[in-house]
């Protein structure tokens, strides 16, 4: 008995060398042929602003070809999936965002995937505010005339967004809470139209991530009455932030980040998430981002998974108050 007992550990110990030796190899070896990034949004959105220019610099940094594939729909949640139920050998990589990485376990009543158990987090990469926008011709001037008149008036001022359960809609449900207004919901299906709605005066306020209305608030058509990142966005220096304006815990920003399916070996994690820090903290990817707004991530003392962690019960708390909900 005592023979079977230290051959049966002997046998273990081998078979526990043997998976050492393979995660090593694997690490070692890694990457030996192209690497896939999903992107959970058609081309052109701004998820594929921070895609394309990390995917054309990682893939330098780790000498392989790192290939975008976009696979839109239910919110990002078809392309987060596919990645979830992947392997995890480094080779299937995920461009998550604030929605489908911290917003949509709330707001959909059925997820196909977990937003933390079925991923491995590597990085964050870039964020980018939320404006409050008014057509210029507007007679509120501050984001404390809309306070005021709101707080006079609740329920009235009509606000748009790219639609229900957006960061836009999200953002306003959270400012709502924090400064005690009641506003009026307008979802729109999409950006453009919300846009195209204030510019024609149609509503009179938008909460709408940076990139889709930062070209006519320089032209002059919209005026911005606040960004709610918790500084100022530096393609806007005159504009101040929700939280210097009385409300100094407010921050809001979309974000995206760099995942891989759970269980991904340790040695390959630590590798992407040097070679992903080291490309996001260069002037190289800080060019290629444009003049969006979208801001490189630089300050990586905090994890990617304890900040996930936080921006999922912030969320969840939102998505509660408000009540949003998609099918």
């Amino acid at each position: 008995m005592k023979n079977f007992q230290l051959l049966l550990i002997k046998h273990l110990m081998l078979c526990f060398g043997l998976l050492l030796l393979s995660s090593n190899a694997l690490a070692q070896n890694y990457p030996n042929k192209p690497i896939k990034l999903i992107v959970p949004f058609p081309p052109g959105g701004p998820t594929d602003i921070v895609a394309r220019p990390l995917a054309l610099l990682l893939g330098e940094s780790l000498k392989e070809q790192v290939v975008i594939e976009n696979k839109g729909g239910a919110g990002g949640s078809i392309g987060a999936d596919l990645v979830a139920k992947s392997a995890p050998d480094g080779y299937i990589l995920f461009l998550g965002t604030v929605g489908t990485n911290a917003i949509n376990g709330s707001l959909y009543k059925q997820l196909p995937y977990d937003m933390t158990k079925d991923f491995t987090p590597i990085a964050l990469l870039a964020t980018a505010p939320v404006i409050i926008v008014v057509n210029s011709s507007d007679r509120i001037k501050t984001l404390s005339e809309l306070i005021t008149e709101a707080r006079l008036k609740p329920d009235t001022i009509a606000y748009g967004t790219a639609g229900n359960g957006t960061p836009g809609h999200l953002t306003a449900a959270l400012f709502e809470s924090t400064a005690q207004i009641k506003l009026k919901h307008i979802p729109y299906k999409g950006s453009a139209p919300a846009v195209t709605d204030l510019i024609g005066s149609q509503i009179p306020l938008m909460f709408d991530p940076i990139q889709s209305v930062l070209p006519h608030i320089t032209s002059g058509k919209l005026r911005a009455l606040a960004v709610t990142s918790k500084t100022r966005s530096p393609l806007l220096p005159n504009v101040p932030t929700v939280a210097e304006s009385g409300y100094p815990q407010f921050e809001s920003t979309a974000w995206w980040a760099l995942f891989a399916p759970a269980k991904l070996p340790e040695d390959v994690a630590k590798k992407l998430r040097s070679d992903a820090e080291k490309v996001v903290q260069s002037a190289a990817y800080k060019e290629r981002l444009g003049n969006l707004g979208v801001q490189p991530n630089t300050n990586f003392k905090e994890s990617l998974a304890n900040f996930q962690t936080s921006e999922i019960a912030k969320w969840a708390r939102v998505v509660r108050d408000s009540g949003a909900t998609v099918d």
